[in-house]
C-alpha cells in the first residue's frame, strides 16, 4: 500500500499542471518585445503606390533640369598636351625626353574661348591614369612634421623619401610631397600677359590646421632622383598653397586641381597664348596631362551626371506611376479589410 501510493502520488506530482515551472526559457511577456506597440504600417493601395510614383516625379524632374541647365551653362576648355608637347625629334623617347635635364621643355599652345566666360575663371590642370588613392603613397607622409617645426625631424610612414643623400630628415617628407606637380603655365592676349592669382586656391581649414607656420622646406628635393617641383625654403608650409592643393589626395586615378584663377571676363572668340613648362613625368606610367580652363555654376564644375540622375529616376518614377494606372484601371481588384491584419487585432490577454 506504501509503495503503491508513493508512485501514485509522485505519477500525481509529477502531471500537476498547475505546479510552477521551474527553470523556464520563456521571455517574460511585454508588448514591446512581442512588437505590439502602436506603430505607422502603411498599407500600399494602388492609390498610394501611383501618388507616389507621382510626387517623386515632380519633384526629381525638375531638379534634374535645373541641374543639367547649369551644368551646360559652364563654359570649358580642355587641352591634352603630354604628346603635343613632345618635340618631333623625341617622338618614340618621350622618357628619355622628359628625364633629360638639357631637353628644352617648352612648348607653346592656342586657345580659342567657345563662348563668354565670366570671371573668375578656374585654371585646373588633369593627371588622368594616376593612382594618388594608392595605400603606400597615400600614408607617404608625416602630419606631425607638416603642422609643427618641434617635429621636423621626425619621418615615421615617409619611407623611401624620409631622409635625403646628406642623411638628414627631408621636410616635408614622403612621396605625396616629393611627386609634387611641377609644370606651369602663362597666358597672354594680344601680347598682353594675363595674371593668375594663386592665392587662396587651398582649403583655409588646411592652411590654418595642417601646415605650419613655422614649418619650412629643408633638405628637399636634394636627392639624386627629382621627383617633381621644389620649393621655396623662405616660405613657410602654411604659404605653400600648390603643395596643400596636391597634397589633399584624390580619391580617383583621373583628377583635377586647382592652379589658379584668372579674373578677368574673356569674350567670345578670344584667342589665348598659352607658354607651357612640360616637367612633369607622367610617360612612365603611361599618364595623360591636360590645361582645364573652367567657369562655375551653382552646383559646381562641369558635371551632367547628377542632372541626368534625377531625370532618370524622376522618368522612371513617372513611367511605374503611367503602368500602376493603366493595370488599376483596366483589371481592378478589390481590396481586403484591413481590420483583419494581424496588427488590427486586440493581442490576447497574458
Amino acid at each position: 500500500m506504501s509503495a503503491s501510493g508513493a508512485t501514485s502520488s509522485g505519477s500525481n506530482g509529477a502531471a500537476d499542471p498547475s505546479g510552477p515551472r521551474r527553470n523556464s526559457k520563456r521571455p517574460k511577456y511585454s508588448r514591446f518585445t512581442q512588437q505590439e506597440l502602436p506603430a505607422c504600417k502603411p498599407i500600399l493601395t494602388p492609390g498610394w503606390v501611383i501618388t507616389a510614383f507621382t510626387f517623386i516625379g515632380v519633384i526629381f524632374i525638375p531638379i534634374g533640369v535645373a541641374s543639367l541647365f547649369a551644368s551646360r551653362g559652364v563654359v570649358e576648355i580642355v587641352y591634352q598636351y603630354e604628346t603635343a608637347c613632345v618635340p618631333r625629334n623625341w617622338t618614340g623617347n618621350e622618357l628619355s625626353f622628359i628625364q633629360n635635364g638639357n631637353a628644352d621643355k617648352t612648348c607653346t599652345a592656342t586657345l580659342t574661348v567657345p563662348s563668354k566666360m565670366k570671371a573668375p575663371v578656374y585654371v585646373y590642370y588633369q593627371l588622368d591614369n594616376f593612382y594618388q588613392n594608392h595605400r603606400r603613397y597615400v600614408k607617404s607622409r608625416n602630419d606631425k612634421q607638416l603642422m609643427s617645426k618641434k617635429y621636423e625631424n621626425t619621418t615615421t610612414n615617409c619611407d623611401p623619401e624620409a631622409k635625403g643623400s646628406n642623411g638628414l630628415p627631408i621636410v616635408p617628407c614622403g612621396l605625396i610631397a616629393w611627386s609634387l606637380f611641377n609644370d606651369t603655365y602663362g597666358f597672354s592676349i594680344n601680347s598682353k600677359a594675363l595674371e593668375v592669382n594663386k592665392k587662396d586656391i587651398s582649403w583655409k581649414s588646411d592652411r590654418d590646421h595642417k601646415f605650419g607656420k613655422d614649418v619650412y622646406p629643408k633638405n628637399f628635393q636634394n636627392g639624386g632622383l627629382i621627383g617633381g617641383a621644389k620649393l621655396n625654403e623662405s616660405i613657410p608650409l602654411s604659404e605653400q598653397e600648390d603643395l596643400i592643393v596636391w597634397m589633399r589626395t584624390a580619391a580617383l586615378p583621373t583628377f583635377r586641381k586647382l592652379y589658379g584663377r584668372i579674373n578677368v571676363d574673356l569674350n567670345e572668340s578670344t584667342t589665348i597664348d598659352v607658354v607651357i613648362q612640360n616637367n612633369y613625368n607622367t610617360y612612365s606610367f603611361g599618364g595623360k596631362k591636360k590645361l582645364v580652363l573652367s567657369t562655375t555654376s551653382w552646383l559646381g564644375g562641369k558635371n551632367d551626371f547628377l542632372g541626368v540622375a534625377y531625370l532618370t529616376v524622376g522618368g522612371l518614377s513617372f513611367f511605374l506611376a503611367l503602368v500602376f494606372l493603366v493595370v488599376y484601371l483596366v483589371h481592378p481588384r478589390s481590396l481586403g479589410d484591413p481590420n483583419y491584419l494581424s496588427w488590427n487585432r486586440t493581442p490576447a490577454s497574458h
